[in-house]
């Protein structure tokens, strides 16, 4: 074995099915929402799920997409002119990262498109949308019509549960010892947990060794230097 073996980024990939999903307390109003679908409330039967990054916002926009044949629009990409491209004739639509949107009247004009097909809209965002000063009153009245399902912090039981499925998805085996030494240590929210695990990940991959607590303890002090603690 080398000191550094090569790493081959072959990438992996994330069980995205509503049986992979993890619920408790902080996301158990989203996961409800999505399973109620499509009994949601009318003219426009629409939703904004509202959390943090790495909360599993996607991977609900994705169970819903399987659920709906819903087409995903990340809100950064839409214009105007490319509005009919990106729809097509889908009737239901899925709009990731609110707050990256740089044209406002091209989401004005799907959530106008989708309602006239009787379709549904998902949207995904860090913040409400009544929260998000779009320029333009006709937008933000209608998405202040959607309900609102929020998803808090994780518990120590939901991050243990994310930490270990993070691992699966990369097919990394790791003691239950080591993923509660982790929990006991890490800044408590879902962003963290997917970088620990692909710190451990790399570190492991690269010393061509199991994912243990010294290497855990690494991983979290690279993590704290990173975010400058």
């Amino acid at each position: 074995m080398t000191p550094s073996q090569l790493i081959l980024d072959l990438g992996y990939r994330r069980a995205l099915g509503r049986s992979d999903f993890l619920v408790s307390a902080c996301n158990a109003d989203a996961a409800a929402w999505i399973d109620r679908w499509p009994d949601w409330p009318a003219p426009l039967r629409g939703l904004a799920i509202v959390g943090p990054a790495g909360c599993g916002k996607t991977h609900l926009g994705a169970v819903w997409r399987r659920a709906s044949g819903a087409v995903a629009v990340d809100a950064a990409d839409l214009t105007v002119d490319g509005l009919p491209d990106v729809l097509g004739d889908a009737t239901h639509a899925v709009v990731d990262d609110l707050t990256g949107i740089r044209a406002p009247q091209a989401l004005l004009h799907l959530y106008n498109t989708v309602a006239e097909r009787g379709g549904s809209v998902l949207i995904l965002s860090r913040t409400a949308p009544a929260r998000c000063d779009f320029g333009l009153p006709d937008l933000a009245s209608r998405l202040a019509t959607l309900p609102i399902a929020m998803v808090g912090p994780p518990d120590e039981a939901l991050l243990a549960g994310v930490l270990g499925k993070h691992f699966a998805d990369r097919q990394v085996v790791v003691r239950e010892d080591v993923v509660a030494y982790l929990v006991a240590r890490m800044e408590r929210s879902f962003s963290a947990a997917y970088r620990l695990v692909d710190c451990l990940d790399r570190l492991a991959l690269a010393e061509g060794r199991k994912v243990d607590r010294a290497l855990a303890k690494r991983a979290l002090a690279d993590d704290e230097t990173d975010r400058g603690e």
